[in-house]
């Protein structure tokens, strides 16, 4: 812009001013992901949306106007959550989509609300809005141009007989739809089902900070797309692209994919991008990462929080499964598990490590049927201590006997008589006399 270039400059012009400029094609495939990942983002304000490609996205809000306190807070949350998202838009509101479409282009931040306001907000617009979305050929608009006409209001003032004739009658009929004459319906826009967010970084980067950056903006436009459905999400997936770096390395992987668990439903977007922080730090990267993918299917409805209507909000209660999902980010899916019974008379086989997401299904289902009713220590040794024999006093339970574990072979097979005992200092302990010679006595395990 220094140099003097400008937009509507032809590629010589501007070449002419800055011969180093670089000059990147426009990619229309990439404009429509992008239209349609606001469009998903913008399902939070009305379900009622239409794509008007390249760059226009129609919402019909009219519904939606109590739920944001009116048009001027509603249009502040949209430009609001549009910066965040890293676009400026250009917000016009009227009663028929392509009046609205003409004055966000045209006079931005114009709000007409009744149809009986639209000709005084129209009529002032340049012919070029005719063309707007390649509606009106540029012969049409040539002609228009010749006649006089420089403002929409002149192209109204013409006989539309004569408009016809001179093959213009297009002119006529967008005027029509723009004004209210005449029904101007709508494709509406279907989110898809599953949400794909792809942001290509300005520059390659192996930074965390500068991912998460960027993961901030895929998320944004995720957090709109499960409010428009009113649903949460137990996890997603984080997809790195990486820098193609040439023939030293071939053999790398050209994505790598991060599978981020949620620890609980949610559509918490600090909570997302906490998770996925603990991942990223982590993460060794064989290569600068040079576009970012955000992939999320089978929401889940996500009921409201629950409010009480008579006292103050004393504060929120601990998150476990916030918890537990940051340590398995931090040291590993492998590492972080949950404990679960296992249908086995021997205490030292009642038990074994299971998968968080499993383990209290599969408790209940053998508590129910399976557990002893005599009383089990808290802290079981992992190998039984040999003791003296204790005075017979102190036994104040038992003996519960416990024989089994011949189907593991003669090793693992157990015949003992349980006691709970009071030691010296008055602690309850799990005691075991074997039941086969020598008949030692051992000690077990601690009550708390």
């Amino acid at each position: 812009m220094a140099r003097g270039v400008a937009a509507g400059q032809s590629r010589a012009s501007a070449l002419a001013l800055a011969p180093d400029l670089c000059l990147i094609e426009r990619d229309p495939h990439r404009e429509l992901a992008t239209l349609t990942d606001i469009a998903c983002w913008a399902g939070r304000f009305t379900p009622a949306l239409s794509l008007a490609p390249p760059d226009t996205l129609l919402l019909e809000i009219h519904a939606s106007l109590r739920l944001f306190g009116g048009l001027a807070s509603l249009g502040t949350a949209i430009h609001a959550g549009l910066e965040e998202l890293g676009f400026f838009g250009q917000l016009a509101v009227a009663p028929t989509p392509l009046a609205a479409r003409w004055l966000a282009r045209a006079a931005a931040g114009r709000l007409v609300e009744t149809p009986a306001d639209l000709p005084a907000a129209l009529d002032p617009l340049p012919l070029a809005i005719l063309a707007e979305g390649g509606r009106l050929g540029a012969d049409s608009l040539d002609l228009l141009d010749g006649i006089g006409a420089r403002r929409l209001a002149d192209v109204r003032s013409l006989p539309r007989s004569g408009l016809a004739r001179r093959h213009a009658q297009a002119a006529s009929d967008l005027l029509d739809r723009a004004y209210g004459l005449v029904p101007d319906p709508q494709a509406w826009f279907v989110p898809p089902e599953r949400y794909v967010g792809r942001l290509p970084l300005p520059a390659p980067s192996e930074q965390t900070d500068t991912l998460l950056f960027g993961l901030r903006r895929l998320l944004a436009g995720l957090a709109g797309w499960l409010e428009a459905r009113q649903a949460g999400l137990e996890r997603f997936a984080l997809i790195l692209e990486f820098e193609p770096l040439g023939s030293l390395h071939r053999g790398i992987d050209r994505e790598s994919r991060i599978e981020i668990v949620l620890g609980a439903l949610s559509r918490d977007m600090l909570r997302y991008q906490l998770l996925a922080r603990e991942h990223l730090s982590r993460q060794a990267l064989p290569a600068p990462v040079d576009a970012l993918r955000l992939e999320a299917d089978a929401p889940r409805p996500l009921a409201p929080p629950r409010a009480d209507l008579f006292t103050a909000d004393t504060g929120k209660d601990g998150d476990p499964g916030l918890l537990v999902a940051t340590l398995r980010a931090r040291l590993g899916a492998d590492a972080v598990h949950s404990l679960a019974v296992h249908p086995d008379h021997r205490p030292e086989r009642a038990w074994h490590t299971a998968d968080l997401a499993s383990a209290g299904q599969h408790s209940a289902k053998v508590r129910s049927t399976t557990l002893p009713a005599a009383p089990r220590p808290l802290w079981l040794l992992p190998e039984p201590r040999p003791i003296a024999c204790p005075p017979s006093e102190n036994l104040l339970a038992g003996p519960e006997r416990i024989e089994s574990g011949w189907w593991d072979g003669a090793e693992s097979e157990v015949s003992r008589d349980y006691f709970v005992a009071r030691r010296r200092d008055h602690s309850l302990v799990w005691i075991f006399r074997e039941r086969r010679p020598p008949h030692g006595w051992f000690l077990h395990g601690y009550f708390s």
